[in-house]
């Protein structure tokens, strides 16, 4: 079977499970971003998993996360670089709209729960460093950066150093997330305050 069908064929057998709704996921965000618990055979199964795209829209890698604090935390298929991609990017700059606005955020539930707040322009690196390769992505697709990292000391950093990194080719702000909390644990509430007050 080629590789894309393949891709394919694993997305109906994804279902909901309570570790979502444990992580303030609705059905509706878990069905809109494709994700879900896989009960299928093979190296994610057991684990919540991830469709991940390019900027194209093509479904490229799954990524799956354990929720029994096995390691590792991320699971990605062999070979796959996820310096290579954004997350959410093919939806998110048809959403930033011709002012090309874009927030950026490190993970995958932490760009859920943004989405869910009511922010369809979100996107995530996967992590705390930038490729060059997503450095050009977010440029080519974006005007307007909002930096909404993590509010522990590494997040901190992080941002220090994206925001060096970014500048040149983006209009940056800074959102300033509540010390040692991250997107993902704030409630929708939360998150549109933040916002509103970058």
């Amino acid at each position: 079977m080629p590789d894309k069908l393949r891709l394919l064929s694993f997305t109906l057998r994804v279902g909901w499970h309570p570790y979502l709704q444990q992580r303030g996921i609705e059905p509706r965000t878990a069905a809109h971003f494709g994700v879900g618990w896989y009960v299928g055979t093979g190296f994610l199964r057991g684990r919540v998993v991830f469709p991940i795209h390019d900027a194209n829209g093509e479904l490229v890698a799954y990524a799956g996360r354990s929720i029994d604090g096995s390691a590792p935390r991320y699971l990605f298929p062999a070979g796959f670089r996820k310096a290579q991609v954004v997350y959410n990017l093919h939806r998110a700059a048809r959403a930033g709209g011709r002012e090309g606005q874009g927030i950026l955020v490190e993970g995958f539930f932490d760009c859920l729960q943004v989405h869910q707040a009511g922010y369809s322009n979100v996107v995530a690196l996967l992590g705390t460093s930038l490729s060059e390769a997503q450095a050009e992505l977010l440029q080519t697709h974006f005007r307007e950066l909002l930096l909404m990292l993590d509010g522990d000391p590494a997040g901190r950093a992080a941002t220090q150093r994206l925001a060096v990194r970014l500048r040149p080719r983006v209009s940056l702000r800074t959102a300033v997330v509540p010390t040692g909390r991250q997107p993902d644990q704030l409630s929708k509430e939360e998150i549109q305050d933040v916002l509103g007050r970058t």
